[in-house]
C-alpha cells in the first residue's frame, strides 16, 4: 500500500514553498515603497514646489515605472529573475540616497525630478521579476493561487500598510525622517529577496544569449516583437490595462463626487477607500484559488469583466439612492474592490500564451499594461468628462470592463488553464499566438 506525503502548509495555501521568503521580501519592500505614497505631493508643495510641479514629479516617476515594468520581463530573460530583483533593489536604494541626501538638501528642483523620477524604474524590476519567478516555478494547477498571494503581498505593502506606517511615523519622527524609515524597510526587503530565496530556476537566464541569433540587443527587441509574434499577448495586455484603468480614473473625481453629491466628508471617503483596499487584498488569494478550480478564463471574464462592469455602476448609482448613508456607500465601494480581484489569474494566463523562451517578454508586456493604466484612467476622465459628464464617464468605464470580458472569453483560451483541462476539446490547435478556430 502506497502512502502519499502531505503537502507543506505553504503549498496547501497556494504558495510555492521554495519562494516563501520571496513573498515576504516583496511585502516588506513594497511597504517601504508605499510609505511615501500619500504624503509625497504635500511634502514637495510645502518644500517649495507648486501643486502642478509636484504633480509633474509624480508623472515623471510614473513614466519610469512603466519603463521598469517592461524591462522586468526582458531583463529576466537575459539574466534570470533573481539578478533583476537585485538590480531593482540597488537602483531604488541608490536613487533614494541621491534624492534624500543631495536633491532635497540642495533645494534643486531639477535634481528632484531626475533622482526621484529615475527611482520609479526600480520597484517594478524587484516586484515584477519575482512575479515572473513565481509563474516559472509554480505547478500549473496552482498558478492562479500563487499569483493571488503575490498581489496580496504587493498590495498590502503599496499603499495599505505603507500609508498606515507613515500616518504613525510622521507625527513621531517628521516627514523627512519617515523617508529614511522607508529606505530602511526597502533595504530589509531587498536583503531577504536577494539572499533568502534559494530556488534555482530564478538564478538562471531564461534564454541562452550565446546561442546563434541571441544577444542582449536582440532579446530586448524580442520584448517588443512578442506582440507581433503572438497577437493574443496584445489582447491580454489590453485586458490587463482595462483591469485598473477605471480604478485610477475614479481617484480623480470620486473624492469630490462623494463630498458634493453624496454628502460624505473627505476623511470618511478616505476611510472608504482604505476599507475597499483591505477587503480587495483579502480577496486576491481567494480569487486566485477559485481560478485554479473553475478556470482562469472563466474567472477573469465573469468575476473580473462582468463583475467590475456591474461594480462601477453600483459604486456610482447606489450611493445616490441613499445620500449621506455611509453603510450604503461602504457596501458599494467594497463590492467593486472585491470584483477587481477577479483579474488575478490574468498573470497566470498571459505567460501561458507563449513558449518558455518568451515568458519573460510576455510578462514585461503585462507589467507595462499595468503601468499604462495609471495614465489612461485619468486621461479618459479628463477627455470625456467635459463631453459626457460623470455619468457618461462611468458608463464608458463599465463598457471597458464588458469589452474586456468579451475579449477574454473569445481570445484567451489556453490549454494550461485548469478550467479548460476539465473540458473535452478534441480539436485543439497549437498555442502559436493566434486564437484556436473554435473561439476565433
Amino acid at each position: 500500500m502506497s502512502t502519499s506525503t502531505p503537502l507543506p502548509w505553504t503549498e496547501r495555501m497556494g504558495i510555492p514553498r521554495p519562494l516563501l521568503w520571496g513573498y515576504v521580501a516583496v511585502l516588506i519592500f513594497m511597504i517601504g515603497d508605499g510609505v511615501e505614497s500619500n504624503y509625497l505631493e504635500p511634502y514637495l508643495t510645502d518644500w517649495g514646489f507648486s501643486s502642478h510641479s509636484a504633480g509633474l514629479v509624480i508623472s515623471v516617476y510614473g513614466a519610469f515605472v512603466a519603463l521598469g515594468s517592461w524591462l522586468s520581463g526582458s531583463l529576466s530573460n537575459l539574466w534570470g529573475p533573481r539578478r533583476v530583483m537585485r538590480l531593482g533593489a540597488v537602483l531604488w536604494l541608490a536613487f533614494e540616497v541621491l534624492f534624500l541626501g543631495v536633491a532635497l538638501p540642495s533645494g534643486n528642483q531639477t535634481l528632484v525630478y531626475v533622482f526621484y523620477g529615475l527611482r520609479g524604474i526600480a520597484y517594478p524590476l524587484f516586484a515584477y521579476a519575482f512575479l515572473l519567478w513565481v509563474q516559472l516555478t509554480t505547478r500549473k494547477e496552482l498558478r492562479g493561487s500563487a499569483a493571488g498571494w503575490f498581489w496580496f503581498a504587493y498590495s498590502a505593502g503599496l499603499p495599505t500598510i505603507g500609508s498606515a506606517i507613515a500616518a504613525v511615523s510622521i507625527p513621531l519622527m517628521g516627514s523627512y525622517a519617515t523617508f529614511w524609515l522607508s529606505f530602511a524597510l526597502v533595504a530589509v526587503g531587498a536583503l531577504i529577496g536577494s539572499f533568502a530565496v534559494r530556488e534555482a530556476r530564478g538564478a538562471q537566464p531564461m534564454v541562452d544569449t550565446s546561442a546563434p541569433g541571441h544577444s542582449a540587443r536582440t532579446e530586448l527587441l524580442r520584448g517588443v516583437s512578442v506582440l507581433r509574434r503572438y497577437p493574443r499577448i496584445g489582447v491580454a495586455a489590453l485586458v490587463r490595462m482595462i483591469n485598473t484603468t477605471p480604478y485610477f480614473g475614479f481617484f480623480v473625481f470620486l473624492p469630490s463626487f462623494f463630498h458634493d453629491e453624496i454628502g460624505i466628508s473627505t476623511s470618511k471617503y478616505l476611510a472608504l477607500v482604505t476599507f475597499m483596499g483591505v477587503i480587495g487584498i483579502l480577496a486576491d488569494p481567494v480569487f486566485g484559488r477559485l481560478s485554479d478550480r473553475f478556470g482562469w478564463r472563466h474567472t477573469i471574464a465573469w468575476a473580473g469583466g462582468i463583475g467590475c462592469a456591474l461594480g462601477v455602476l453600483v459604486l456610482y448609482w447606489l450611493p445616490q439612492l441613499a445620500p449621506g448613508n455611509y453603510v450604503v456607500a461602504l457596501v458599494a465601494t467594497v463590492l467593486y474592490g472585491i470584483m477587481l480581484a477577479g483579474y488575478i489569474p490574468l498573470s497566470a494566463l498571459l505567460p501561458s500564451l507563449v513558449p518558455e523562451e518568451d515568458k519573460g517578454n510576455a510578462m514585461g508586456i503585462y507589467s507595462l499594461a499595468a503601468g499604462l493604466s495609471t495614465f489612461v484612467g485619468p486621461l479618459t476622465y479628463a477627455v470625456m468628462d467635459p463631453l459626457v459628464g460623470h455619468t457618461g464617464v462611468v458608463v464608458i468605464y463599465a463598457a471597458m470592463y464588458a469589452a474586456g470580458a468579451v475579449l477574454t472569453w473569445k481570445y484567451l483560451r489556453v490549454d494550461e488553464d485548469p478550467g479548460e483541462q476539465r473540458r473535452v476539446t478534441p480539436h485543439t490547435t497549437a498555442d502559436t499566438g493566434t486564437a484556436p478556430h473554435s473561439v476565433a
